[in-house]
């Protein structure tokens, strides 16, 4: 226990809370960007994970993701399954400097956060129930073994790819799941005359981005699991990312339509973050800045691709973290620098990152649509058309977002 750093881990755990509060600050985001009967119905969406994601985490999530190596392909079970061997003693594979169960503490919220990060993608279309067992078994199947494969000792580790924070971990394998799982439920149902989706809320959604991007500073800089030059290094290229993603993308939305808008600036902030994640601890502060400039700009024009592709994505969760996350990832064969990290750009570590990148997104699309059309076969997923007008929140969970101020409207003058 001399090996302990008492400041390092009080560094970590204020960053494992920063990434514990992300989920309910994305459910703040995602509920003010949907109409207002739909925002309880994601926001459990997003609260969920926490319980469900957290149970699996402790009883073999954990050591799947992280245990011993197991062909480079997914991490042994039985090592710490149940918390076993999880104390506060470090694990010097991971982090010699701080307790190993806060390593298992913070990994467990980004594993929380990453199924919370599709449910933008199908909005009032999937049954809560079904919704449980998915994300469920797409963790298990899933976020574990590209977890594994990156950052548990596996075959993608071997090879030398990187991943920082988890652009391709988290945003990519989240982003190309969540335009399969749009794709299998088909479009929305609107009701008579809608044509699309009004944000219900846009302070909400105000709230949300600015909670998330707090939160990301310990999302990104507590990977390097220390309080040392290298958090400062991904703390700094996180704030610069953010910042400029935003202004690149107003600057791209106010010329396509004449006028910007407020919830096209606090997206842009969002896809510059979710670009930056897996680049944060490899690149310096000026490198970070292009890297910001290109994720919002390939982020925003992957809508013609959407469109192109004709999946009704609501909340254009692939664009901003599926094309996010692995923009940044190849970006650090192109930009990072062994001066932060060890690691140098080049046409070898860029080769090795697409490949990773390809990787991810193709298992994470084929499995996901193989999970859903198994969950399929034991009850239909997709919720009546009738309900998807109505709205989900009083017909599914029997509760409105604004009663009271419904209420207070109706009262006589």
């Amino acid at each position: 226990m001399e090996s302990i750093n008492t400041g390092d881990t009080a560094f970590i755990l204020v960053c494992t809370a920063l990434v514990c509060m992300m989920t309910p600050a994305l459910a703040l985001f995602y509920g003010g960007l949907v109409k207002q009967r739909d925002m309880l119905s994601i926001m459990i969406q997003n609260f969920v994970c926490i319980g469900v994601v957290g149970l699996i985490w402790v009883f073999g999530g954990f050591s799947l993701a992280f245990g011993p190596d197991i062909g480079g392909i997914i991490g042994d079970v039985r090592t710490y399954f149940g918390m076993y061997h999880v104390g506060i003693e470090p694990n010097p594979a991971y982090a010699d400097n701080v307790p190993f169960i806060m390593v298992f503490a913070y990994q467990m919220m980004f594993a929380i956060i990453t199924p919370a990060l599709m449910t933008g993608a199908f909005v009032g279309r999937f049954k809560f129930g079904a919704y449980l067992f998915f994300i469920a078994l797409w963790t298990i199947l899933v976020y574990l073994p590209a977890a594994h494969w990156i950052w548990g000792g596996g075959f993608l580790a071997k090879l030398g790819v990187v991943d920082f924070a988890g652009g391709i971990v988290i945003h990519t394998a989240a982003g190309f799941s969540a335009l399969a799982t749009a794709r299998y439920l088909g479009k929305r149902k609107l009701a008579l005359g809608e044509t699309e989706s009004e944000p219900s809320s846009l302070p909400l959604v105000a709230l949300g981005a600015g909670l998330l991007w707090f939160g990301w500073f310990g999302f990104n800089a507590g990977g390097a699991y220390a309080a040392n030059a290298l958090a400062a290094y991904a703390f700094t290229n996180t704030m610069l990312a953010g910042s400029i993603a935003m202004l690149v993308w107003m600057f791209w939305e106010w010329r396509a339509t004449g006028h910007p808008s407020f919830s096209g600036v606090l997206v842009g902030a969002v896809a510059g973050l979710a670009t930056i994640t897996p680049a944060a601890g490899y690149v310096e502060p000026i490198a970070a800045l292009l890297i910001g400039a290109v994720g919002a700009t390939a982020c925003y024009f992957a809508k013609h691709v959407q469109e192109w592709l004709k999946i009704d994505d609501t909340l254009e969760v692939w664009r901003a973290h599926g094309v996010g996350g692995m923009t940044g990832a190849l970006l650090i064969g192109v930009l990072a620098s062994s001066h932060i990290n060890e690691v140098s750009a080049g046409l070898h570590q860029l080769g090795i990152q697409a490949l990773a990148v390809v990787i991810v997104a193709v298992y994470a699309w084929i499995i996901t649509t193989i999970l859903l059309k198994i969950l399929d076969g034991f009850g239909t997923l997709r919720v009546p058309e009738d309900i998807q007008e109505e709205g989900l929140d009083e017909s599914m969970y029997g509760e409105r977002a604004y009663s009271l101020w419904d209420m207070q409207r109706k009262l006589p003058e």
